[in-house]
């Protein structure tokens, strides 16, 4: 029995229906996780930030080692295709490069011609009342992280700890997990990078911890930097914690999304604060923004 997959697809950019898209099963990406990806959006048409997203594909294939087989044009050509064959305003889109196929075992050196796979689906975001009452999250270290890793600041697909982590806070009752290093600094979430608002300052742990340099993360920042916000990347620990008055996570597909509790401890009053809410209306304005040209006239 084949499953309907609500889904557009293209390999090597030709569009082809889901039902008929297929890879090899000797391709490393299947194998062994050995590819990278980004996901991103697209608003009333516009796919928001998705230059800086190809560019962090382009970065995270050089961290492991796999060359692009198209420049980053190309591929934007080939998103924008693909995205206008979908006829979806509002889509998820991820973008997939693999080292390739090769015989079985573990030296890369033996694969050839990376592939690459794009998908446009329907959107799907959180809830609206998640939102307006903040989400919880639960912190969870040891077991949940491999430590000092040659791929650091690679989206690479080999996920398992994310999907492992993701698990146990879906069967906690939370909404993300919030990964904690062996001192006990905060780090990111297993989908998401984190923020705390500490005597109306913005606090995020620095990239050199190890996390993900987020796409959202860096806008974020550039939001808050409009403003005169402070902003500091540093350590991020229960101390600090414990003083936040607001707590938010970002992604691509949530924005800026609340925080009320960690591990069942409220974040300042248990309710989004009003510069987490501010960034997210200032982030809401640039998305109209990049929109505009689109307007009807």
């Amino acid at each position: 029995m084949i499953m309907r997959v609500n889904a557009w697809i293209a390999i090597d950019g030709e569009i082809v229906p889901a039902e008929k898209a297929t890879i090899s099963v000797f391709d490393r990406g299947f194998l062994y996780g050995d590819s990278v990806f980004e996901v991103y959006r697209s608003y009333g048409g516009v796919r928001f930030l998705e230059e800086a997203h190809l560019r962090r594909l382009a970065r995270s294939a050089r961290i492991i080692g796999i060359e692009l087989p198209v420049d980053l044009d190309t591929l934007a050509r080939e998103m924008a295709s693909l995205h206008a064959a979908s006829g979806l305003g509002d889509a998820y889109l991820r973008v997939l490069i693999t080292r390739g196929e090769g015989p079985l075992g573990l030296d890369p050196h033996s694969a050839h011609s990376p592939k690459r796979v794009a998908f446009a689906a329907p959107l799907r975001t959180p809830p609206k009342e998640l939102y307006e009452r903040g989400a919880e999250l639960v912190t969870l270290s040891g077991a949940f992280l491999s430590g000092a890793r040659r791929a650091a600041g690679a989206k690479a697909s080999n996920y398992l700890e994310n999907i492992l982590a993701q698990r146990s806070a879906s069967e906690m009752g939370a909404h993300e997990a919030l990964f904690v290093d062996e001192s006990g600094a905060l780090l990111e979430g297993a989908t998401s990078n984190f923020f705390v608002v500490c005597d109306g300052s913005l606090h995020t742990p620095p990239l050199e911890s190890g996390i993900l340099p987020g796409i959202t993360r860096a806008f974020v920042l550039e939001l808050a930097a409009s403003i005169g916000l402070s902003v500091h990347e540093g350590r991020v620990d229960g101390a600090l914690l414990g003083a936040a008055s607001e707590a938010f996570i970002t992604s691509s597909i949530r924005e800026i999304l609340p925080v009320r509790a960690i591990d069942s401890a409220k974040i300042g009053g248990g309710a989004p604060g009003p510069i987490t809410r501010r960034l997210h209306a200032l982030y809401r304005e640039r998305i109209e923004e990049a929109r505009a040209p689109l307007s009807p006239k």
